[in-house]
């Protein structure tokens, strides 16, 4: 099973292109090109580990798109999961997705009360995809 983080940034700004020292606000307005972070999953399911369960995450700010641009996802790479959540209520619901379900996972409010995180629901439904995928079910 390779469980991939959610990425912290889709862009960066190369070292290369860095400034060594600061940037002097004398100089004018500053203008910012930043390179796109390459994409690891297609590797990993295509070459890597073609018979590995893996499981993606899609962080977006707009739900409205949410659900599309999982499937997109699932169709592009083709791996087994994506873990689908808004920016705003992340900490507390995601949609795990498959080519042929989209399970809503939350906690309820006794749950926040109690401290429980969304992690633990997260890993809990996954183990199940895992052991069915293992058995060939999936």
């Amino acid at each position: 099973m390779f469980y991939l983080a959610a990425a912290v940034s889709d862009f960066y700004i190369p070292a290369s292109e860095m400034p060594e020292h600061k940037i002097q606000s004398s100089e004018g307005p500053l203008q910012i090109t930043m390179r796109m972070v390459p994409k690891m999953l297609s590797p990993l399911v295509k070459e890597w580990a073609p018979e590995a369960f893996v499981i993606s995450f899609k962080l977006e700010t707009d739900p409205l798109i949410l659900m599309d641009k999982s499937r997109q996802a699932l169709e592009k790479y083709r791996h087994q999961v994506v873990v689908a959540n808004v920016l705003e209520s992340r900490r507390t619901s995601v949609i795990i997705v498959t080519r042929d379900s989209q399970t809503p996972l939350a906690l309820s409010e006794e749950e926040i009360a109690q401290g429980m995180e969304i992690e633990e629901k997260i890993v809990s439904y996954l183990q199940g995809l895992h052991a069915a995928f293992i058995e060939k079910k999936f």
